[in-house]
Order: structure tokens, then C-alpha cells, then sequence
């Protein structure tokens, strides 16, 4: 495994790997501390607002390919934590996702998750765990909507099975690092009604939203700002926890969604 470049983005670093097999995955290197480590070549959810699974699954990382993305990167940043979140959902690749987890456990570092929660029974084991965070990515809760979005992610009701299960045998200061993550797109899951909806869930589970904002990675078209602080301040008044997407999400490089297996670089 090597690194092939390090692209500078308006706040992040992103750095482009490639495996002995000639495969390549990308980490994101942001917030002056942070480490975004992948844990697939490509992704079999293929988000349609995701350009990591564009092609499909190709295959998992091992333990070492997810671990290097560390030791290399620590070569040039000061990493004092870790972003299970780059190319590939950690619970579909769960074996070799927990090997590389209590290695990075091991160097003292903090560890957190993005996942669509698929599947159930690997989110509740992650949940237990003693992480820095878990993000689960909802987008809608109508199942049509859902399945269109994100067409391999799972039943969403088999998700909020787990969390109304689960939640209560973690710490309150642990369910606080619990939250589930929305994307509104203008025309798909935008609507007022969809927005209650998904305070509704978050209160219910007692856990905060992240609320994303859509990097353009293909025809969709993200909501406006005007729309977006509207659904921020709309959530806010239900009385649930919200968090914006940070600048660093939304930059061009190596915000989310823009991961990707293929990026032509420089020699």
C-alpha cells in the first residue's frame, strides 16, 4: 500500500491510496485533527447522492489496508482521531472493521462512525461499543423514498428496531453520541412533512440529527440555503438536538459524498 498524492482541498487534505492490488481509496485528512479512513473499494448501498459506490462493490479492506490509511497519514498530520467514514459502510465489512478499530483504540485514538445502519444486529454490536460517535444515515423515512435514495441500505424500520432496543442500555452521556443523519434534496425528501417526520423519529429515540448538506455528485439538486436553515430552525422548535453540516463536509474536496475509487492523479 502506498500514497499516491495528497490533494489540497479549501480545508481538507485528501489523501489517495493504492492497494498492492492496484485498487485505490481515498482518506480525508480535516478539522486539524481528524483522519476520514475508508473500509471498501467502492460500496454495494450505492447512495445515489454518494459518488463512493458509483461501480459497485469491488471488494472489502483487510485490517492492515484500513489501519496503513492511519500510519501513513500520521506520517505527515497530527491525527488524534478517527472517522470511520470514508468509501464503504463499516458494518457491511464488520470483521475487519473491528480488528482495525481496537488497533486504533490502541494508539489512544478517539473512533467514530457513519453507517446505514445494514446490518441490524452488526449496528447494535457497534452501538456497545466504546466509540467516539455512530451516524446512522436515514434521509427519509418513507420506504419508497428511502430505497430510492439509498437502494441497498435496509429496511429502516429493522434500524429504529435496534436503536429503541439498544439505547436504553448506554449511558445517557453515550446515546448523546447517538445521531441520525439527514440530506434533504430539493424535490425527493424536502417536504414539510418530511422534515416532522424525521423530528418525530429523532425525539422518539431520544437522539440528535445531523443534517447534511448535499454535495453535488450527480443531477440532484441540493436545497437551497434559505430552505436548509428553514428545516434547521424547524427541527430546532420540535425540540430536537441539530447539528449543520461543518464547512468541512462541504468542501469540494473530500467533502461527503465526494469519495471516490478512480481519481487520476498526477505521477
Amino acid at each position: 500500500m502506498r500514497l499516491l498524492s495528497v490533494i489540497e482541498g479549501d480545508l481538507n487534505r485528501l489523501l489517495v491510496f493504492e492497494l498492492d492490488d492496484g485498487s485505490r481509496v481515498e482518506s480525508v485528512f480535516y478539522r486539524g485533527d481528524t483522519l476520514c479512513v475508508s473500509t471498501q473499494v467502492g460500496c454495494s448501498v450505492r447512495c445515489i447522492f454518494c459518488a463512493s459506490g458509483k461501480n459497485g462493490l469491488i471488494r472489502n479492506l483487510t485490517p492492515d489496508e484500513i489501519f496503513c490509511q492511519f500510519k501513513k497519514a500520521s506520517e505527515l498530520f497530527p491525527i488524534r482521531r478517527i472517522a470511520v467514514a470514508g468509501i464503504g459502510d463499516p458494518l457491511l465489512n464488520w470483521k475487519n472493521v473491528m480488528e482495525a478499530f481496537w488497533r486504533f483504540k490502541g494508539e489512544g485514538l478517539k473512533v467514530s462512525f457513519y453507517t446505514v445502519g445494514h446490518p441490524p444486529h452488526r449496528l447494535k454490536e457497534l452501538l456497545l461499543l466504546p466509540h467516539a460517535g455512530v451516524t446512522i444515515s436515514v434521509h427519509s423515512t418513507d420506504r419508497g423514498v428511502r430505497r430510492f435514495l439509498m437502494p441497498h441500505a435496509g429496511d429502516l424500520r429493522d434500524v429504529v428496531k435496534v436503536l429503541k432496543e439498544t439505547l436504553p442500555l448506554m449511558s445517557k452521556r453515550k446515546r448523546k453520541k447517538v445521531s441520525i443523519a439527514y440530506m434533504p434534496i430539493q424535490g425527493i425528501n424536502d417536504s414539510d412533512e418530511e422534515v416532522l417526520r424525521i423530528g418525530t423519529l429523532a425525539s422518539e429515540l431520544g437522539v440528535s440529527v445531523t443534517l447534511l448538506y448535499y454535495n453535488r455528485v450527480s443531477n440532484l439538486r441540493p436545497v437551497s440555503l434559505e430552505r436548509y436553515e428553514t428545516i434547521f430552525r424547524k427541527l430546532r422548535s420540535m425540540g430536537v438536538r441539530v447539528t449543520f453540516s461543518t464547512r468541512f463536509r462541504k468542501d469540494r474536496i473530500g467533502g461527503c459524498g465526494t469519495l471516490i475509487i478512480d481519481r487520476e492523479v498526477a505521477a
